[in-house]
């Protein structure tokens, strides 16, 4: 059973879902605007959120940015609106699935069950810093440290920078960063991987050629790789 909130400002698919959800085993609470929704999941810690990103008091999107910012709770956004790009800046936004309108809630119930499964195991560690050598990725805080030294980074940076460190010793292909990282349709000609992965080096005190954490696997990927300074040897 998960405790799911779910944000919506229409009584009636409120209603709907509180007793279709509850039926297939889930805790529902509910809020009926974006501030309301806000409070109580930070409150309230659920498991999943459902988003509906047409809000009374405010786009939903800009609620999916500020939750995003201080929680990485699991987000599923349910929109009306058919606009690719709207979902697309929801994606990219930080939610991890998506639901056009209108939906029924089997389908709801099986995108929830699929988010908590790709999630679950993420979340046991949520708040644990990933530590390598020199380097501490602080997750909560969404902090970089290099060699006792914070490292300025951009929220797509630092998105780049976690998901690689959280696999470790693991070749990472473009592919998945930008289905993952990016929340984007992956193009053999898009060089956005290598752009944001030249000036996460560039940060990081090292290069393609000189790699200290971040090493090119020619044709496959890149692949992160715990340093440790040869001087300590």
């Amino acid at each position: 059973m998960a405790q799911v909130l779910l944000v919506e400002d229409d009584a009636e698919i409120r209603r709907a879902l509180i007793h279709a959800l509850s039926q297939l085993g889930h805790a529902v609470m509910t809020a009926g605007d974006g501030m309301r929704g806000l409070q109580m999941a930070l409150d309230a810690a659920p498991d999943l959120v459902v988003l509906d990103l047409g809000l009374p008091d405010m786009d939903g999107r800009d609620v999916l940015r500020m939750l995003r910012s201080v929680s990485q709770v699991p987000i599923i956004v349910a929109t009306a609106r058919d606009q690719e790009t709207a979902i697309v800046e929801a994606l990219d936004r930080g939610a991890d699935d998506y639901l056009s309108k209108p939906f029924g809630a089997v389908q709801l119930d099986a995108r929830i069950r699929a988010v908590l499964r790709r999630t679950a195991g993420g979340r046991a560690g949520a708040n644990a810093p990933l530590v390598a050598g020199g380097l501490r990725i602080d997750l909560a805080a969404r902090e970089v440290v290099l060699d006792d030294a914070p490292v300025e980074l951009s929220a797509r940076e630092f998105d780049l920078l976690s998901y690689l460190a959280a696999r470790a010793g693991t070749v990472v292909s473009k592919r998945e960063l930008i289905n993952e990282v990016w929340h984007q349709p992956y193009s053999g000609t898009d060089k956005t991987v290598d752009v944001h992965l030249s000036w996460l080096r560039r940060k990081l005190g090292e290069s393609a050629r000189e790699p200290r954490y971040l090493h090119t696997v020619r044709g496959i990927g890149v692949k992160f790789v715990p340093y440790a300074d040869p001087s300590s040897r």
